[in-house]
């Protein structure tokens, strides 16, 4: 009995011995912390999880694979959450307790420019760097803020695309362009006036008419009004630009008056799940989007843009097509690490000087920042969702196939 239990105490330190390394390793590195006001709840929180689940997977993608290093130290990421409610005024409200309370050095965007709007003047007070992924008006880049960076392609490109695919096709039917009626709702937000604007541009340059210049109800949940309008006047082109909410409630109501118009551009299809719940109506829909698997794009952690969609639809099974704001929210993640390592140091002013000399290739594609902190070099991919699959169809140079004009909707 006595040798049994040698062996067993010989066997006990043998493991100890074994996986002694290994708790080193991972004790080795600290958590270095991020802090994010994020919608859990109100009219955007689908997205808001769609962006949480973008961050959780690099931040995962990084920590594993040996995360943060500044000089002989290592860092794991960890984010602190807060759920804004949709709501400007708590928006800034919890960006200013994790700066104060929590102590957090480095900020992650919230979901929308509504949101955003409202956080930003908070962390230019605190002199706190924010990375955001999911804030597109054009106007939080005009402000002057030094602390504030942003990866997408800002707001007036969303649907400024789908004008020129409507001149595209006038000239090839022989048309003048300027013959284009165009139809358009948006939301009573930055990010939707942003969008509307840069259709007017285009309109303007083509000589079109607006035949429909409509806002969105507050609650998002009747647009009955303008697309009576729409059917009476049947125009060529009906653009629609409300978040999540407003796309659902267009892809119901188009099918309820059974809506038929020959190009339709709507944002924010993909959260929207207009695919899976109206799939009749959202045929030949086209979808502005940030990413998408096909591009060419390829960074050192995610390795390609499709590398980047098999692994996150592995770790999300309830993906079917990646929200963008999901892929975004990742290469924001990437953003802070090559910051970060680039600066080595936490002091936020070493930290902010390395985020304006940001010049990053990611799965998401390349990242480098303006003097006003946008990335001027991103731009719209447009999706058309054909036999409700989404097919990149502009620009021409990325189009996996062709335009379906006019679409084939069924009611």
């Amino acid at each position: 009995m006595l040798n049994a239990a040698r062996c067993a105490t010989t066997i006990l330190a043998t493991l100890l011995v074994a996986v002694a390394p290994n708790i080193t390793r991972a004790e080795a590195c600290e958590d270095l912390v991020l802090g994010a006001a994020l919608s859990a709840t109100g009219i955007y929180a689908s997205n808001g999880n769609n962006t949480k689940n973008g961050y959780e997977f690099a931040v995962k993608k990084i920590n594993d694979t040996g995360g943060v290093k500044i000089g002989d130290k290592c860092y794991h990421f960890k984010i602190i959450y807060y759920d804004d409610e949709s709501t400007p005024a708590r928006a800034a409200q919890l960006v200013e307790r994790l700066i104060n309370q929590d102590k957090v050095k480095f900020v992650l965007g919230p979901y929308s420019s509504p949101m955003t709007k409202a956080v930003l003047p908070v962390t230019e007070k605190y002199k706190t760097p924010v990375v955001q992924a999911e804030a597109a008006s054009r106007s939080l880049f005009t402000q002057g803020y030094k602390y504030h960076f942003g990866t997408i392609a800002t707001s007036e490109k969303y649907l400024a695309p789908v004008i020129d695919m409507a001149a595209e096709h006038a000239k090839k039917a022989g048309k003048d362009p300027a013959g284009v009626k165009v139809a358009m709702i948006y939301q009573d937000d930055p990010f939707s006036l942003d969008v509307r604007q840069g259709v007017l541009d285009e309109i303007k340059k083509f000589k079109m008419q607006a035949v429909i210049d409509d806002r969105m109800p507050k609650d998002l949940n009747d647009i009955t009004a303008f697309l009576t309008k729409v059917k009476a006047l049947k125009p060529d082109v009906l653009l629609i630009s409300g978040h999540e909410k407003g796309a659902v409630t267009a892809a119901r109501q188009m099918g309820e008056h059974k809506i038929d118009v020959p190009l339709v551009g709507v944002t924010h299809c993909e959260s929207a799940k207009v695919v899976a719940d109206f799939p009749k109506v959202a045929e030949g829909f086209v979808c502005p989007t940030q990413w998408d698997e096909s591009m060419k794009s390829t960074g050192s952690l995610f390795g390609s843009s499709s590398a980047y969609d098999k692994a996150i639809k592995a770790a999300y099974p309830e993906y079917k097509v990646v929200p963008y704001q999901t892929s975004s929210a990742s290469a924001a993640i990437l953003v802070w690490k090559d910051a970060l390592q680039r600066a080595q140091s936490l002091d936020q002013e070493k930290v902010r000087e390395a985020l304006t000399k940001t010049d990053l290739e990611t799965f998401w594609g390349h990242i480098t920042f303006a003097g006003d902190g946008s990335n001027p070099g991103k731009e719209m991919v447009m999706r058309q969702i054909q036999a409700d699959k989404y097919k990149v169809v502009w620009p021409t140079k990325l189009a996996a196939t062709s335009l379906i004009y006019p679409r084939d909707a069924h009611y």
